[in-house]
């Protein structure tokens, strides 16, 4: 940790951060109990005050500092940055606001540099925490704000004081017991069992949560990955890969983590099976980049009938008062067939493209099916795992349509005005243009006309993939 110091204070520690730490861990040389190391290699040390142990540091196994805190010697937290998988910064500035309607606040802010001094702009606040003694799920003003893994890594901060205290199972009072909150917490503690159906206890109040936080690992290659008892999540590129299994949830993903010989590998996945293999992560967190093939599969439109059925399984799968708004999002988009860089889809406002590597795994389904009813069954699952991929960006465009509408008409949404029913007919009719479009070979189109090059772009990590 003093060679860290040493190499580490130009870069990412102020000169006073810096002194600080060089204190804790002199009082540390003579008291070995304010260092420790964790299950995954984070070494993490602890400075002593009026309120007795705190956490101060942690660095993962590569040396990487993933976060900082000051105490004050009252033992009130000053405040604290946590390293988020971009690898810039979130600092909590603890008891910052009284003016929210839940009353006192603590804010976050984004920095390249640990430590409140460099704050550069404030994102959102956060119902204010007892960091001394945490007994509660803090509630989050405007998730949306947050950067990706931002809100995950906050409630890890929280669940390791929590874990480092021995707090018994918590809970989450707070105005917004979403289904995306339930499944950030399930990546930082673990929910009471006992509950027969968790989700629908946590939006009542009545769900406890206890502390398990996961060690991170900023890897080589720009990685990033979560670990517990086996690696659970991780971030390449500005990608997502998740475990589908979390306690008993099933965790819909289209990029997964899954078990292989040595290790974990993080896939594209869909229908059941790997699309294409991109990472494999060992056991103590090296990470090899497997080589993919390039993609030459000619740009192809999908029927209009097709893209109705797949807005219908979106509707399906939605609240109730958006149902038109989704409908009438669809109606505005053209769907294709087209070759994609590691995605299944890329959406835009007026295209949405699945990758031409999901068609080859329809087509595959399909075509083993036994009879005409399995065909049938495996159209379904295609159209519905089309749906899941796309659903979240429909919901928000509807979301956002139903914001501007004339507050009576939000009202009468909310408060229950009946919805046209799922049209199960264009759902039907979907799956037999499917059938016909997956047993059809694909058609080049001239790129001078709006097709693609013969090379497509693939080495475009960040989703910009040129348009057919």
């Amino acid at each position: 940790m003093f060679a860290w110091l040493a190499h580490s204070s130009a870069s990412d520690l102020t000169p006073a951060v810096s002194a600080g730490l060089r204190h804790v861990l002199l009082a540390a040389v003579d008291d070995a109990s304010r260092v420790g190391e964790e299950r995954h290699g984070t070494l993490v040390s602890f400075t002593t005050t009026a309120g007795g142990r705190r956490r101060t540091l942690e660095l993962d196994r590569r040396g990487t500092l993933v976060m900082l805190a000051r105490w004050n010697p009252n033992g009130e937290l000053a405040d604290a940055s946590v390293r988020i998988p971009d690898r810039s910064w979130l600092v909590i500035e603890p008891r910052a606001t009284d003016t929210t309607p839940w009353g006192l606040s603590d804010r976050l802010w984004r920095a390249e540099r640990p430590g409140l001094e460099n704050r550069e702009r404030a994102i959102t606040v956060f119902s204010s925490v007892d960091y001394a003694g945490i007994h509660r799920i803090p509630s989050l003003a405007e998730p949306s704000r947050l950067p990706p893994g931002g809100g995950t890594a906050v409630l890890n901060f929280v669940a390791t004081l929590a874990q480092d205290q021995r707090a018994a199972a918590i809970d989450y009072r707070g105005p917004y017991p979403t289904e995306q909150l339930f499944l950030a917490l399930l990546e930082s503690f673990r929910y009471d069992r006992s509950a027969d159906d968790p989700l629908a206890a946590f939006m009542t109040g009545a769900l406890g949560w206890t502390p398990a936080p996961h060690e991170r690992l900023f890897a080589d290659a720009g990685a990033y990955v979560q670990v517990r008892e086996r690696v659970e999540k991780v971030v390449w590129h500005g990608r997502t890969y998740y475990r589908p299994d979390w306690q008993h949830i099933a965790r819909q993903t289209a990029r997964r983590v899954r078990d292989v010989p040595g290790g974990a590998c993080c896939s594209l996945w869909a229908l059941g099976r790997p699309i294409e293999d991109h990472i494999t992560v060992t056991a103590c967190g090296d990470i090899e980049i497997l080589p993919r093939r390039r993609e030459t599969a000619a740009c192809r439109d999908l029927a209009v009938t097709v893209r109705d059925g797949v807005i219908e399984v979106v509707v399906a799968a939605s609240a109730p008062p958006l149902a038109e708004f989704i409908r009438d999002c669809g109606r505005r988009i053209t769907m294709e067939w087209r070759s994609l860089d590691a995605d299944l889809v890329d959406v835009r406002p007026d295209r949405v493209s699945f990758s031409s590597a999901f068609r080859n795994a329809a087509r595959t389904v399909i075509d083993a099916a036994a009879d005409r009813r399995a065909r049938l069954g495996a159209a379904l699952a295609t159209i519905t795992e089309m749906a899941g991929v796309v659903g979240d960006a429909l919901r928000a465009r509807a979301q956002a349509a139903i914001a501007a509408q004339p507050e009576a008409r939000q009202r009468a949404l909310l408060l229950g005005e009946e919805p046209r029913p799922v049209d199960a007919s264009r759902i039907t009719a979907a799956l037999e243009a499917l059938l016909a479009d997956v047993a059809a070979e694909p058609p080049a189109r001239n790129p001078s006309s709006g097709g693609v090059d013969d090379e497509p772009d693939v080495e475009d990590d960040e989703g910009r993939n040129r348009h057919c």
